[in-house]
């Protein structure tokens, strides 16, 4: 049995993250705009972890705008959850933004969702705000959550 890897989305990829995509979020993301960030956004970078067999276990995806990652998408299969993937594909796409010199990675999540949350504070994100009625399905706040990087500088 092979063991899952990081690499970057594939047009391929598409059908399975859509897929995921509805299973996980009351407000999925449709197969066009997945579709569109993999062949035309040109600020896109998108994850999948491979199960080694060519599945799409989880998927996480952000947007560089100038020196700054914005986290659109993270999700893992429901069949795939509590092993770990979700760690570490968010762990990869921390490290992406970092090779690339952003300077700081932001994202909305609901406020009801803890298991999340608490994924992003053990990566060193911190709360910062919320945006008001922010999910159109139920109306529901998003809690904003930052994480700032420092290249070449001594912690103080």
């Amino acid at each position: 049995m092979s063991e899952p890897f990081i690499r970057p989305i594939r047009e391929e990829d598409v059908d399975s993250i859509h897929e995921i995509e509805t299973l996980c979020f009351a407000m999925p993301w449709s197969r066009e705009s997945i579709l569109h960030d993999v062949k035309e956004n040109v600020v896109a970078r998108w994850l999948v972890l491979d199960s080694g067999e060519g599945d799409v276990l989880a998927y996480a995806g952000m947007w560089f705008v100038l020196d700054e990652a914005h986290v659109c998408n993270v999700a893992v299969h429901p069949d795939h959850r509590r092993k770990g993937y979700g760690r570490m594909i968010f762990d990869a796409l921390v490290e992406l933004a970092q090779e690339n010199s952003m300077s700081m990675m932001t994202l909305e999540v609901r406020r009801s969702n803890t298991a999340a949350q608490n994924l992003y504070h053990a990566c060193g994100f911190l709360d910062v705000g919320y945006r008001k009625r922010y999910y159109e399905d139920n109306k529901e706040d998003a809690l904003i959550m930052y994480r700032e990087f420092r290249y070449g500088e001594e912690a103080e």
